[in-house]
């Protein structure tokens, strides 16, 4: 006989304070404020973007577990457990995509290897908006999540990571906090070489949204200040028949 029917939807959660309706789709609001159960990051986080999407339940009747980077691997069965006993449950990110730099890949798996349908929702991902923005190859890409913190390790990874996108004619993209962002930033350019092509994604989707992408060389002559900025970098080569023009400003948003 078969079993109760039920889904892992993966929810995607806005990049920052953007109104929903301009980063989620209806559909996956409709189904995210329909749902009962949610596995989240963080609880607090998690009420906060419920309570914008408006659930049919009230906030306090809603059955919302943690899954985060302290989530001990044998809690992962009973997180499983509301979708083994038939009920729909949402996995949410703190920001962005579930299970891309985020520990809910574990529970993702675990649903497959029970069977249980996944159904990855539409919304925003800054890691594919900062490649797309970059202009460098979305034919060949590689995502490392956090740097090393420590300098010589930092530099020792910026340097390997530019031997391998100069090789393999391969983006590389890797993210920080946003307190660290200018560090990463004054980093990077100490390091890479002055033709190297560095892609900035900072405030993805928000307001205070730029991109910019160009050498190494010219971003030491007009550095932007990252300070607090959530911000993407991506690593890359140009092919030398796309001309460069340094008179075309870097791309700014503005509100709708």
């Amino acid at each position: 006989m078969q079993g109760p029917t039920r889904t892992l939807y993966l929810i995607p959660t806005p990049l920052g304070d953007t109104p929903l309706e301009q980063v989620l789709p209806a559909e996956t609001r409709r189904i995210a404020a329909s749902l009962e159960v949610f596995i989240v990051e963080r609880a607090k986080t998690a009420r906060a973007i419920l309570k914008r999407l408006g659930t049919q339940l009230p906030l306090q009747a809603l059955q919302i577990l943690e899954l985060n980077a302290h989530t001990p691997a044998g809690r992962l069965p009973e997180l499983l457990r509301p979708l083994i006993e038939g009920h729909d449950v949402g996995l949410m990110s703190e920001a962005g995509c579930p299970g891309i730099a985020d520990p809910g890949a574990q529970l993702v798996r675990l649903a497959h290897e029970h069977g249980i349908c996944v159904r990855p929702l539409v919304g925003p991902s800054a890691i594919l908006l900062a490649l797309m923005g970059s202009g460098l190859t979305g034919q060949r890409f590689a995502f490392h999540g956090y740097l090393p913190v420590k300098p010589a390790a930092r530099r020792q990874t910026l340097q390997a990571l530019e031997q391998r996108a100069e090789t393999n004619d391969e983006t590389q993209i890797f993210i920080e906090t946003p307190y660290r962002s200018q560090n990463m930033f004054e980093a990077i350019l100490q390091t890479c070489c002055d033709d190297t092509w560095l892609a900035l994604g900072c405030d993805l989707t928000l307001a205070a949204e730029m991109t910019g992408s160009q050498t190494i060389a010219r971003w030491r002559n007009h550095p932007p200040t990252l300070q607090g900025r959530p911000c993407v970098f991506s690593i890359g080569r140009m092919p030398t028949a796309v001309p460069f023009r340094p008179s075309l400003p870097h791309c700014r948003s503005t509100p709708a």
